[in-house]
């Protein structure tokens, strides 16, 4: 005689549990809601801010010169606001960093994906990451006390304060967000269009270059404006190593004042509230928040070009 078997019970939600559930979603969806819409707050409340204040500073200082003029000597007897000394240095050091940063960052994350043993990666990967952790005065400091002397060796015309050294302490900066974010868009790629590469006789390197960087270009255009927008946005190493005196000048072995090293300056000042000189920091900031929203811009159509094409 075989053994009777005995009948699962079938769990029974009470009307009471059920109201709990929905108490709870519906509290989960509120929270969520308010964490997405606070950055929206956040956002909207800075361009508030800098565009009020700024409004004032062009009252009295038109848009043409501001953009135009060539000296920017707010506290002088004589003021001028010409934003142009600010922006070149800004774009010079942002500039070097890229040139360092891009080239070297995507090739340690096609190193990365397509090379490194799975311990390797392991290892390398958080190392790279740590940089981020680093204080920006120390790389400040690095790179006045350190790199500086030590690249005054071998290029003749550098200064003692200087956009080149920066600029290359800024590309090392980035680094972490160029490989980490690069990688895992590499890493992303389906290992169908590998083996398919494989099979039609391309190499090792020639499958990263022209079917994973391809596959992957979102992610690393999203890597590459996330360290564009580090780049300019940096202040503390150019701040201490780029000098504080603005000068327009095409030559990055010249010492030069930064948007955010201006900022910087000031706001240590004793510049009395309501100024001209106090309203110039808001015009310049509005001015670099433009500058990186121009950036985030460019890599939004490039992700989107990308997607109609593959």
């Amino acid at each position: 005689m075989l053994p009777a078997v005995a009948q699962e019970s079938k769990f029974r939600p009470t009307e009471t549990y059920l109201a709990r559930r929905r108490i709870i979603a519906r509290l989960m969806s509120f929270l969520l809601f308010m964490a997405a819409a606070a950055s929206v707050l956040v956002t909207t409340g800075i361009v508030y801010v800098l565009v009020s204040e700024s409004w004032n500073f062009f009252r009295q200082v038109s848009l043409l010169e501001f953009l135009t003029d060539t000296q920017w000597t707010p506290v002088f007897a004589e003021p001028r606001f010409g934003i142009l000394p600010l922006l070149t240095a800004t774009l010079w050091a942002a500039g070097i960093a890229l040139l360092i940063g891009i080239p070297l960052g995507t090739a340690l994350a096609i190193y990365l994906s397509e090379y490194a043993p799975s311990k390797v990666r392991e290892i390398v990967k958080p190392l790279l990451e740590l940089i981020e952790a680093v204080p920006t005065v120390v790389f400040g400091y690095f790179a006045l006390l350190f790199l500086t002397p030590l690249f005054r060796m071998f290029i003749p015309g550098l200064t003692g304060f200087n956009l080149l050294v920066p600029g290359i302490v800024l590309g090392i900066m980035i680094l972490p967000y160029v490989v980490s974010v690069s990688e895992d868009a590499m890493r992303a790629v389906p290992s169908s269009l590998r083996e398919g590469a494989y099979a039609l006789g391309m190499t090792r390197i020639q499958t990263s270059v022209r079917v994973i960087i391809p596959a992957a270009f979102s992610g690393i255009t999203a890597a590459y404006v996330l360290g564009m927008s580090r780049a300019v946005g940096e202040t503390m190493v150019l701040a201490i190593a780029a000098g504080q005196n603005p000068n327009l000048t095409g030559d990055p072995r010249e010492g030069a004042a930064t948007i955010t090293a201006y900022i910087v300056q000031m706001a240590m000042g004793d510049l009395p509230q309501g100024s001209l000189a106090y309203e110039s920091i808001f015009a310049v900031g509005l001015a670099l928040f433009v500058l990186t929203l121009f950036f985030n811009l460019v890599g939004f159509f490039l992700r989107r070009r990308f997607r109609e094409v593959y």
